[in-house]
This record gives structure tokens, C-alpha cells and sequence, in this order.
């Protein structure tokens, strides 16, 4: 058997893409998942589903492609304090999924990014001080002032004081406070990735299937032409199941949190701008500039903490 050339080698090794590269394209390919959640959210009030027809995507798709898996993180997932997995399964699971949708039907997909993904430093600040007295750092205000600044401008641009949009507000907040809830839980829960996402996606099918056979949920799946399935499968069964599950984790390695917190800021702003050729909606005055406070509320909170030693919250 001949030898291998090291000159081919030398170039092999060259021809591969730099892991910080790589970070970046996963970086990249989360928040544009991350956005499109946002949008087709949305979508379900411009098309025939309902938002049990969606959540059947979102959690049946996953359920198969991660079964192969299973078995191997069985053992981690018994292991996971009961605290720790409800606030995991709550907060990214059915019940996340549900009051997202119902909020984001009388809103705008800026609102449902900027409201649930925008206000989560606000929410791991405001559930861990009431679960587990974590301490708010001086540093951490100015960031969490300017969240909440753009909330008051984003209900400002809803433009009406009518009970439907400010209920749809109420209850994408009440959906930040669920995903604050599973960002803290993860980090008690000790899971790779992988078992996070099935312990997110398998006690959520289990409950939305009673729902959905009891006419509790109503279905108009099989309505509707597999066509118009083909965006909810893309972003929420494949991108959201499972594809950010494992990119976001790989490019917080290769780029670090600063970096992945910083650029993730950008998804609400994304979200508003494709909103407007992809579902026709246009931000007010005071619903831009809105999600333009919150995005720079997340950056300001990701950095100032770093620079008094205290942790990032994504």
C-alpha cells in the first residue's frame, strides 16, 4: 500500500472550513430559524390550519426523526430534577407553542419575535428572582430598561387600545415568561442538545394528542393540500425540532455567548423586515422603532454584564 502524499494531505486539511466559520454559518442558519418561527406563526391565521394542526407538525416531526436516539439518552433523561424538566416541557413544549400562537393571531410577526424572543433576558431575570432568588446585577438594568421601553412602544403601535391586541400582548409575554422558564431549566437539567429537544417534543405529542382526537384542539389537516404544509414543515418541524437544536449549541462553542447572544439579538429585526414581502404587514412607526429598543436592550444587557464578570442570558 502506497504511502499518503503530505503535500496532499497539507492541502486537505486547508480545503476544510475553519470551525469559527462553520460557527458563523450556524449562527446565521438559527436566527433565520429563529425569525422564521415568528412568521409562520403568523401564517396560521393566512392559511386553512389551525394552531393544532401546526403544533402536530412542530412536535410530530421530531418525535420520528429523534426516535433512533431515544434509547441512548434515556438514562439522562431519568436523571433530570422534576422542576427542571416541567420548566423545560412548559417552556419551549405545547403550552409554549399554544399561547404563542393564540398571541401572535391578533398581533404582528415583530410583536411575536420581539415580545417572546426579545423580552427573554427580562423573563430569565424576572422567573429566576421568583423560583430561585437570583440577584439582578447593576450592570444588567440599563439593558433590561430598554426591553422594556420597547414593550410600552410596541404596544403603542398596535394603534388601538381594543381587548383582542393588548390579550395578544399579554399572552406573548405570558410565552417569554414560559421560554425564560426553559432557558433556566435547561442549565439545571444537565442535558446535551439532543435530550433537550426530546424532552421537549415527546410529553409535547403525548398531550396534544388527546387534544386533537377529542376535537378539544379542532384539525383541518387533512383539508389542506400538502403544498400548503410545506413551509410549517420546513421552519417548525425540521428548523425549530430539530435543526437549532443542534446549531445554536454548536455555535455558542466555536463563537462563544457573547458573540451568539449579540448576533441573535438581530432575529426580531429580521422577522419585521421579511414580515413585510412574505405576509404583507407593515410596522408602525412606533412597532419599529420598538423592536429596534428591545434588539439594542439585548445587546446592551449580553454586554455590559461581560464587562463586570457576570453570565449572559440567552
Amino acid at each position: 500500500m502506497s504511502q499518503p502524499n503530505p503535500t496532499f494531505l497539507r492541502a486537505a486539511g486547508r480545503a476544510r472550513p475553519a470551525p469559527a466559520l462553520l460557527g458563523w454559518t450556524a449562527l446565521a442558519v438559527t436566527v433565520l430559524i429563529w425569525a422564521a418561527f415568528a412568521l409562520t406563526i403568523r401564517a396560521i391565521g393566512h392559511s386553512p390550519l389551525t394552531p393544532g394542526d401546526v403544533a402536530l407538525i412542530r412536535f410530530l416531526i421530531p418525535a420520528a426523526l429523534l426516535l433512533p436516539l431515544l434509547p441512548s439518552r434515556l438514562p439522562a433523561l431519568r436523571r433530570v430534577p422534576p422542576h427542571a424538566a416541567l420548566m423545560i416541557t412548559a417552556g419551549a413544549g405545547l403550552p409554549f407553542f399554544l399561547i404563542a400562537a393564540a398571541g401572535g393571531a391578533s398581533t404582528s410577526a415583530a410583536h411575536v419575535s420581539a415580545l417572546v424572543a426579545g423580552t427573554t433576558p427580562l423573563s430569565v431575570v424576572l422567573v429566576g428572582a421568583l423560583l430561585f432568588r437570583d440577584r439582578v446585577t447593576t450592570a444588567q438594568w440599563p439593558g433590561l430598561g430598554l426591553i422594556l421601553l420597547g414593550v410600552v412602544l410596541l404596544v403603542a403601535g398596535l394603534g388601538t387600545v381594543g381587548a383582542s391586541p393588548l390579550t395578544g400582548i399579554a399572552l406573548l409575554l405570558s410565552a417569554s415568561l414560559l421560554w425564560g422558564g426553559y432557558t433556566l431549566g435547561m442549565r439545571r437539567a444537565g442535558l446535551d442538545p439532543l435530550a433537550v429537544a426530546m424532552l421537549v417534543t415527546y410529553p409535547s405529542l403525548l398531550l396534544l394528542t388527546p387534544l386533537l382526537l377529542t376535537g378539544t384542539l379542532p384539525s383541518h389537516l387533512m383539508q389542506v393540500p400538502w403544498q400548503g404544509l410545506l413551509p410549517f414543515i420546513a421552519v417548525q418541524g425540521i428548523g425549530v425540532g430539530v435543526v437549532a437544536s443542534l446549531t445554536y449549541p454548536y455555535a455558542l462553542k466555536h463563537l462563544g455567548t457573547l458573540r451568539c447572544a449579540t448576533v441573535g439579538a438581530l432575529a426580531p429585526v429580521l422577522a419585521t423586515l421579511l414580515a413585510l414581502p412574505l405576509l404583507g404587514e407593515r410596522p408602525s412607526v412606533a412597532s419599529a422603532i420598538g423592536v429596534a429598543i428591545v434588539t439594542t436592550g439585548v445587546l446592551v444587557f449580553n454586554l455590559m454584564p461581560s464587562r463586570k464578570g457576570a453570565a449572559h442570558v440567552q
